[in-house]
């Protein structure tokens, strides 16, 4: 095998057709709501971290637990990336008609594109949080909030941060 690229071998690099069952597929026995999606900063130098909190509430009638999934998308990147890749995820206990406030951490290295090395690129992202991959059609609802930010700087190594 000489060609080890990901294109077209996984659903990350399928383009715009959707998986069967992509990532975090499933029902649940309530209702989840997210807001108030809250990012450290819109605009981030190179080798920062990204701090954000979301928070979800259960609005259904019967305790359970989500998956609270977070996706990070290039909006332009010198080299091919996924459409999007996860970067964080946690499973969640919320009571009925309670709700719960997650903070996550993004690493700069999360950012980091395959170019011969790892390398930080400056640029526009786009960071999504809900109980599934984002655009995903399911039975299940469930939202999905997204914010922009963007990375300044000159891209270099990850290694140099």
């Amino acid at each position: 095998m000489e060609n080890y690229t990901m294109e077209g071998r996984t659903y990350r690099y399928y383009g715009q057709e959707a998986p069967l069952y992509p990532f975090g597929y499933g029902l649940s026995y309530t209702t989840f709501r997210y807001r108030d999606l809250v990012l450290s900063s819109p605009v981030l130098p190179i080798c920062a971290n990204l701090s954000v909190s979301v928070v979800l509430e259960n609005t259904g009638l019967w305790d359970s637990e989500e998956v609270v999934q977070l996706y990070l998308r290039w909006e332009q990147s010198s080299v091919p990336v996924p459409r999007w890749q996860l970067v964080a995820f946690r499973r969640v206990a919320v009571p009925a008609g309670r709700e719960t406030k997650l903070s996550f951490q993004v690493l700069a290295e999360q950012r980091a594109v395959w170019a011969q090395d790892w390398r930080l690129e400056p640029g526009a992202f786009t960071l999504f949080a809900g109980g599934q991959q984002p655009g995903q059609k399911t039975r299940a609802p469930s939202e999905v909030l997204s914010a922009r930010f963007s990375v300044t700087g000159a891209a270099r190594p990850l290694l140099g941060c």
